[in-house]
């Protein structure tokens, strides 16, 4: 009886690849193990089972898997749903989702590699033509790959070849499917049995009395296990008796000590101690009961408090309650800098239940994370992440917490899947019947708006913990203090004067400019040239640190030009200014205070967001100037002023969402300042004071911006009253890319008529030498999703079967805001 198994391929191809399989794998294989199959000609990928069956396939031959790379799924059936409904709604392949799902220790693709086996005596006589062409071959070579064995022996299937050599134990063969995945091994000594009797140790330690060093060890061995009943570490051993490894050794090769292995998580939380959560206040007790009571109704509950009321805390109860109740809990956060602060915090409270899964992390600890979360472990109870934690293996799910829940870095942007952290969450808490938070100081009109659809249920939580006043918060206009020469650089006297009273009072600053670099800009003053990035439409934004102009779209950099490219002037001047400059012009205005910079350029690594804001909160940094990555739901103790250094960067941006995105972004600034007793201050420079969004944010008018942004929304067709879909076409050819985009439009056109906007360039059409032009497709309420993207696939179908625009690549991203 033949058997047959459907996968999917980490490839972006859109349907599912049938294999054939013998009747004790089928009856062994379940969906979400992994397989290594042959795809092509000789790659090997490890695929994923979906389902086994015995229907063989249509159009082609089953070809047999390779071998089984799982003892158990490492994929449960609820993800599988998960990756289906992504691959669906955001309109991409379950192969890509599968990319973006599995730590890539799982993804294992293959360049298999030949080698001879030495440690077996051959007899040639009883070879074939073609085994000993390639046996001949491995004697000149150390090593072949497929594609040299298909070019030695001339076929193009070799596959049965290398099996019978590998039979005759000619060759090995090392698949490039190796596990990636190593797990991590502690070394640990102990006393030999026979030893642990009073005599026996007597007569070993006066034996040792010509060998201090050892002696000294035994008795440091000693003393560590008095004090816990812990099995010793080598290294703690080593670190305790002041002494090296190789006297360890010689005590191991003497058999008076054994060592021995464990296997450990690389990811540890050492805290023996739990502390009780804090009383909530009575503001906090009664959004806490109106929460639970929603949660009777709805599913998602959005949960609306100023900065600083202690959302987290009213977090901690719902977290408590579903671990009483033995469920898992994921706790999703925007931005890696938040998991900093957030993770000391919990650990206060859940001590080892908590797992941290998120980019920073290496491939291996990713693995961990994923099989604690796969197998229920009592220390993935709670998972902290970035917005790829939900594709974690969970099996028991009861919550789901979205904090600041408006932030664009929910949003996928590239590779695809396209996805949107926020909305698939609601969707996989769906899966487990599960509630689901939102959390936010400012939340997204979508959000918004489906509380008053009657969708999601609304709290709010209006008063800071402890009473602490909301910031207040001024509009310096820039035109007038640059008219009066009263600037200082960048900085008005005003913002100068704020600074130096709160640096008297022993307190912190911060300063938020959205732009990372010294200068965006470098100008010729004789002919106006700035010079440019070969591979993109903009202009390279100058580095003092490195003294580097740097294009932050593809990476490209060269050293700061001397002269000018164009005609030899040496006059160049720099335009704008980003967080390097505010900070070099903070050292010189006070250069007796520390200076400190969080932006993209000083986070590298895993624990570069770690090191800035521990020195941070420790004060040993007076003035943090940073990027958007300081407004998230940071909390510093000691900041009673936060400073905005150019508003209208934000504010004049070509996106519908300018308005709403400049709104959250200053009102989380300002949340920054004043979260003890004393009232915080925040100061905005702007050139144009008057402007409806500075003057609500000035007073904290979440509900005015709020109906103003839906009504322009509604009159413009944007969402939530329409759905988009972007789709761009993408070549290195100007021409192709304007060609292909307009048969794209003019094709959706004839069925959307008026809804389809464009093709039109965005403000930078070239990137990394490939032109972007971009259709976008608004979908009214009361249209059909589905009928409208299967349309769109058919339009792609019938586009990818025209010669002329061949290798134009098709993006389309749902949802794109």
């Amino acid at each position: 009886m033949t058997y047959f198994i459907d996968v999917i391929l980490p490839i972006p191809l859109n349907k599912e690849f049938t294999y054939s399989v013998n009747e004790n794998e089928a009856h062994f294989l379940k969906p979400g193990m992994r397989v290594a199959v042959q795809f092509g000609k000789s790659k090997v990928y490890a695929a994923l089972v979906t389902s086994v069956h015995q229907k063989a396939p249509e159009v082609y031959e089953a070809k047999e898997i390779e071998h089984i790379l799982d003892e158990t799924p490492i994929v449960t059936t609820n993800q599988l749903k998960l990756w289906s409904w992504i691959s669906q709604y955001y309109m991409c392949s379950k192969g890509e989702v599968m990319r973006a799902a599995l730590p890539s220790a799982f993804l294992l693709e293959s360049e298999t590699i030949i080698l001879r086996n030495d440690n077996n005596t051959i007899d040639e006589s009883g070879l074939k033509d073609d085994e000993f062409l390639l046996y001949e071959a491995l004697q000149h070579q150390s090593l072949l790959r497929i594609q040299e064995v298909m070019d030695i022996i001339g076929k193009k299937n070799v596959l049965p070849l290398i099996k019978r050599l590998l039979e005759k134990e000619i060759i090995t063969v090392q698949e490039e499917i190796y596990e990636q995945y190593k797990p991590k091994l502690v070394r640990y000594v102990r006393l030999v049995s026979e030893y642990t009797h009073e005599k026996s140790l007597q007569s070993l330690l006066d034996s040792l009395t010509r060998a201090p060093k050892q002696r000294d060890v035994l008795m440091h061995l000693f003393m560590l296990q008095a004090k816990s009943d812990k099995s010793i570490k080598v290294s703690e051993l080593v670190k305790a008796s002041g002494s090296n490894a190789s006297v360890i050794k010689s005590l191991i090769n003497k058999n008076i000590l054994e060592e021995y292995h464990q296997q450990t998580d690389r990811v540890q939380y050492e805290s023996d101690v739990v502390a009780v959560t804090k009383e909530l206040n009575t503001y906090q007790e009664q959004a806490l009961k109106d929460i639970k009571e929603h949660f009777l109704e709805k599913d998602v509950c959005l949960f609306h408090g100023v900065t600083s009321s202690g959302k987290t805390e009213v977090y901690v109860k719902l977290i408590e309650e579903q671990l009483q109740n033995g469920k898992q809990v994921l706790y999703l956060l925007p931005e890696i800098a938040l998991t900093t602060q957030l993770i000391s915090r919990l650990q206060e409270y859940f001590g080892e239940k908590l797992t941290v899964y998120h980019s920073k992390y290496s491939v291996n600890e990713r693995v961990e994370a994923w099989n604690n979360v796969k197998d229920s472990k009592s220390k993935a109870q709670i998972v902290i992440g970035a917005r790829s934690s939900i594709f974690l293996p969970f099996t028991n799910l009861g919550l789901i917490i979205i904090d600041e829940e408006h932030e664009s870095s929910f949003k996928q942007y590239d590779p695809a899947p396209r996805y949107h952290a926020r909305d698939t969450a609601v969707v996989l808490s769906n899966m487990f019947k599960a509630k689901v938070v939102l959390g936010s100081a400012t939340p997204a009109l979508e959000s918004y708006y489906n509380v008053e659809q009657g969708k999601y249920g609304l709290v709010e939580l209006t008063r800071r913990y402890g009473n602490v006043l909301m910031p207040d918060i001024n509009l310096v206009d820039l035109k007038t203090k640059y008219k009066r020469k009263e600037m200082t650089g960048h900085f008005s006297d005003t913002l100068l004067l704020a600074i130096q009273d709160a640096l008297k009072e022993k307190e912190q600053v911060i300063l938020f400019q959205n732009r990372r670099g010294y200068s965006p800009v470098v100008e010729c003053n004789t002919c106006g040239h700035s010079p440019q990035c070969p591979n993109c439409d903009v202009s390279l934004t100058y580095h003092n640190f490195r003294n580097q102009l740097r294009c932050h779209y593809c990476g490209y950099h060269i050293a700061m030009l001397q002269k000018c490219l164009a005609c030899d002037s040496h006059e160049l001047t720099t335009k704008g200014f980003g967080t390097e400059q505010i900070e070099n012009e903070l050292k010189e205005l006070f250069p007796e205070h520390n200076i400190g910079r969080m932006d993209q350029d000083t986070t590298r690594g895993k624990h570069g967001y770690e090191k800035i804001i521990n020195k941070f909160e420790d004060g040993e940094i007076d003035i943090l100037v940073g990027t958007q990555m300081l407004t998230k739901g940071l909390d510093f103790r000691n900041v009673t002023l936060v400073g905005i250094m150019n508003a209208d960067n934000l504010l004049n941006f070509p996106d519908f969402r300018a308005h709403e995105r400049s709104f959250q972004l200053m009102q989380q600034v300002a949340g920054r300042a004043g979260r003890t007793s004393k009232r915080g201050k925040v100061l905005i420079q702007t050139y144009n004071p008057f402007h409806q969004i500075l003057q609500q944010v000035s007073v904290n008018d979440y509900s005015g911006m709020y109906k103003d942004q839906i009504e322009e929304r509604y009159q413009y067709k944007y969402p939530p009253f329409y759905r988009i879909i972007k789709i761009t076409g993408r070549h290195k050819d100007y021409n192709k890319v304007n060609e292909a985009t307009l048969w794209l439009a003019k094709s959706l056109a004839m069925t959307f008529k008026e809804n389809v906007l464009g093709p039109e360039f965005p403000p930078i059409s070239r990137i990394r030498n490939q032109y972007n032009k971009n259709i976008l497709i608004k979908i009214p309420h009361g249209q059909s999703l589905k009928k409208t993207k299967n349309f769109i696939n058919k339009v792609q179908n019938s586009f990818k079967s025209i010669k002329e625009f061949s290798g134009v690549r098709i993006i389309i991203n749902v949802d794109n805001y």
